[in-house]
């Protein structure tokens, strides 16, 4: 049977509900959303990302929630639903995918948006933005605003994946580099892999890697006008 709690073990208070007029954000919840997320992943979907692809609803609870969010206080997830779009027969949002806080840090005052999964269907849609605007709100507003009032937001992608880093600019991150071979990866990544060259002795012979993209953005590019940027590119997307 499929956990029907939400995430109690993050470094951060986890919101209820974080949404506009087009969007809605709430705690991952298995026995909830993992089906519905589960039946929209097709064979595209877990190209540039380390981890994936998953061949059921248990192994993806099991693997990915379990072991890989739930289990760590740095990191949570959030279901994505559409509310520009029609109702559920059960009267909720349609489903439009996961994304997560990861790399958290409550001491550093820092957290990224990761783990990013937008359904086929809802992608260059007004989803992606208004989900990356919400959750650079709760990070980056202060609390008597009603967020978090963390120092730093990063956005960490694969080198290779052009789409990604177009988001991180869309949404005023600022692009900082490339760290060269931070993940190990099977050859069965192929779109998002880099081949290591044959090294003696090397343990992991057989895999290659990715280099990772980093973007962010910090408090003082927020105050700085990245805030309203946001505001408005959330209002403009269809």
């Amino acid at each position: 049977m499929l956990s029907s709690e939400k995430d109690n073990n993050f470094c951060f208070p986890i919101p209820d509900v974080l949404e506009n007029d087009k969007v809605k954000l709430v705690p991952f919840i298995p026995s909830k959303h993992a089906k519905a997320l589960v039946k929209g992943f097709d064979e595209n979907t877990w190209n540039y990302l380390s981890y994936g692809p998953f061949t059921s609803v248990e192994q993806f609870v099991e693997d990915f929630w379990e072991k890989g969010i739930r289990a760590n206080p740095a990191t949570t997830s959030f279901t994505i639903m559409d509310k520009a779009g029609p109702l559920e027969a059960n009267g909720e949002p349609a489903i439009a995918g996961i994304v997560s806080y990861i790399n958290s840090s409550d001491r550093d005052a820092c957290t990224e948006i990761g783990f990013v999964v937008i359904l086929p269907q809802f992608q260059r849609t007004h989803v992606t933005s208004n989900m990356v605007g919400l959750l650079m709100h709760y990070a980056l507003d202060l609390p008597e605003q009603g967020g978090l009032g963390l120092r730093r937001l990063q956005w960490v992608c694969n080198a290779k994946n052009a789409p990604s880093l177009k988001v991180a600019e869309r949404m005023g991150f600022r692009f900082e580099g490339v760290l060269r071979w931070t993940r190990v990866l099977p050859p069965s990544k192929s779109i998002g892999y880099k081949a290591a060259p044959e090294r003696k002795g090397d343990p992991r012979a057989g895999k290659g890697g990715r280099d990772s993209a980093y973007s962010s953005c910090c408090w003082d590019d927020w105050e700085g006008g990245v805030r309203d940027w946001v505001d408005k590119v959330m209002r403009r997307t269809k």
